[in-house]
C-alpha cells in the first residue's frame, strides 16, 4: 500500500483551535474501502513547542518546519493576532523559510480564513483568485493588488493553491480536497462520520443574512427535498415555486436568502452530485446516468461535468470507480 498522504498544519501564535481541530478531524476520518487511513495529519510550527491560541489554552506543535519537506499538502490556519499585520509588515523570515521548504517539496498550499494573508505575503497568490473571511477581504485586496480577491465564495481552488473563507468554510475546503483526491463517495463518508453537510459548492455565498427562516415564515426547504426525489424529471423554476406555493419571483428571493444560490444553479449542482455518486458506485452507462440525473443526454452531462470539474464523466469514473 502507498504511504498515506501527509497533511501538515502550519500553526502560529494566535491560532484558532477550531481550524486546527477540523483539519485533523476531517482528514483523519478519511478511509479507504478496507479501512486504511488515506491521510496522516501532523501539526508543526516554525519551532516545535507550545503555541498560543486565541482561547485560554495553548496547543503543542510536536514538529518543526522540517516535516514540510515530506508533506503533500500544507494547510495554514488563521491567526487573528498576526494575519492582518501582514498587510503592512513583511512575512517573518522563519515563516518564509518554512513555506520555501513546502514549495521546494512540491506541496500544494491551502489556507483557512485569514491564513490567506500568509500565502499572499509569500507571493503565491499573485495573479490568482483567492478568498478569505468576508470581513478581511477588502484589507487583503488593498494590501495585495495582484491578488484577485473574491469575498463572495466559500473557497477557491487554483490547482496547487487553495484558499477558504472564515472558520467553518475550512470544513468545506477540507471536504473539497478529499473529494478531489479520492472522489465524492469518500468525502461523503467523511461528512457522515463527522456529521456535517457533505457538500457546499465553493461558489456559494459566504454570508447569508437569513440562513434559517424565522418560525412561521415561508421556506424553500420542503421544495428542495422534493426536488432531490425528482432529479430525473425536467424540473423548471415554476415547478419548484409551485411546491412551495410561492410565485416564481418570491420563491427565487427566498431561495437565495436561504442557500446563497439561485434555484437552477443549486439544482444543477445536486444533479452533478448524483451523477458523481453513480459514476463511482455503479456500472450504469453514461446515457443512463444522464437520464436518471435529469441532464437528458450524455452531451448535456458532459458539458456540465466539464464546466464544473474540468474532466469528463468517463475519465472521472476511471479515476474514482471502486
Amino acid at each position: 500500500m502507498p504511504a498515506p498522504h501527509l497533511v501538515a498544519v502550519l500553526i502560529r501564535d494566535g491560532v484558532l483551535p477550531m481550524e486546527l481541530g477540523l483539519v485533523h478531524q476531517l482528514f483523519g476520518s478519511a478511509r479507504a474501502t478496507d479501512g486504511i487511513p488515506l491521510y496522516t495529519v501532523r501539526t508543526c510550527a516554525t519551532r516545535p513547542g507550545p503555541v498560543r491560541t486565541d482561547a485560554d489554552f495553548p496547543v503543542y506543535a510536536p514538529h518543526g518546519p522540517e516535516i514540510l519537506a515530506e508533506a503533500r499538502t500544507v494547510l495554514v490556519p488563521a491567526s487573528h493576532e498576526q494575519d492582518e499585520r501582514l498587510a503592512t509588515e513583511p512575512l517573518p523570515a522563519d515563516l518564509r523559510a518554512a513555506l520555501d521548504t513546502a514549495r521546494d517539496a512540491g506541496a500544494r498550499l491551502a489556507s483557512v480564513c485569514t491564513g490567506a494573508f500568509v500565502l499572499a505575503a509569500y507571493g503565491t497568490l499573485d495573479g490568482r483568485r483567492a478568498t478569505t473571511h468576508w470581513l478581511s477581504a477588502d484589507r487583503l485586496a488593498r494590501a495585495h493588488p495582484r491578488v484577485e480577491v473574491d469575498a463572495d465564495v466559500l473557497y477557491v481552488d487554483e490547482g496547487e493553491v487553495l484558499t477558504s473563507a472564515g472558520e467553518a468554510a475550512g470544513i468545506d475546503l477540507c471536504l473539497h480536497l478529499i473529494r478531489r483526491d479520492h472522489g465524492a463517495a469518500t468525502a461523503a463518508d467523511v461528512a457522515r462520520r463527522t456529521v456535517v453537510p457533505p457538500h457546499r459548492e465553493g461558489g456559494q455565498a459566504q454570508y447569508i443574512r437569513r440562513p434559517v427562516p424565522e418560525p412561521g415564515t415561508a421556506s424553500t426547504a420542503a421544495s428542495r427535498a422534493w426536488a432531490l426525489d425528482h432529479l430525473a424529471d425536467p424540473l423548471t423554476l415554476a415547478d419548484l415555486a409551485a411546491q412551495a406555493t410561492m410565485s416564481v419571483r418570491t420563491y427565487t428571493r427566498h431561495f437565495r436568502q436561504e442557500t446563497g444560490q439561485t434555484p437552477l444553479r443549486w439544482l444543477t449542482q445536486r444533479r452533478l452530485d448524483r451523477a458523481r455518486q453513480y459514476l463511482e458506485e455503479t456500472d450504469h452507462t453514461i446515457d443512463h446516468i444522464a437520464d436518471t440525473c435529469g441532464f437528458g443526454t450524455d452531451v448535456s452531462l458532459r458539458h456540465h461535468f466539464h464546466a464544473a470539474l474540468g474532466t469528463t464523466p468517463r475519465n472521472y469514473r476511471a479515476a474514482f470507480r471502486g
